[in-house]
């Protein structure tokens, strides 16, 4: 199989732009060790697929939203689970992408399923509705 081939041709699906950020630990000047969330990889471009339609769980205090989602990357990355992912959509049009609302969706990723070509990872949004 060219795997080359078959990645070109996934990642001409990619439309959305992600940028994934972790927990890392640093010092401060005083010595103190604190975490802090840091972006590791910016303006990524990706694709997010939604599996089923949204479940409402209303309840007085608040709405919370939940479907399954997909984020589809480039295999090289190291994205880890429990990593923020802030996706915004977009499309391509004459080879430029450009936003669609300038909306940013903030997802946590599930533990990554690599392939030779891309990867998967399940990912579980952030917020209210």
């Amino acid at each position: 199989m060219q795997y080359s081939r078959h990645r070109k041709a996934i990642e001409r699906m990619y439309t959305d732009r992600a940028t994934i950020s972790r927990e890392i630990e640093s010092e401060s000047p005083s010595g103190e060790t604190k975490q802090t969330q840091a972006a590791v990889y910016e303006n990524q471009l990706c694709r997010i697929s939604q599996k089923a339609l949204s479940q409402n769980a209303q309840s007085e205090a608040q709405n919370d939203v939940r479907y399954e989602t997909k984020l589809f990357i480039a295999p090289e990355l190291d994205i880890r689970q429990g990593d923020g992912i802030d996706i915004a959509r977009g499309q391509i049009r004459n080879g430029v992408w450009s936003p669609l609302a300038g909306k940013i969706l903030t997802y946590t990723a599930g533990e990554p399923f690599p392939y030779s070509t891309h990867q998967e990872i399940s990912v579980q949004r952030r917020g209210y509705a």
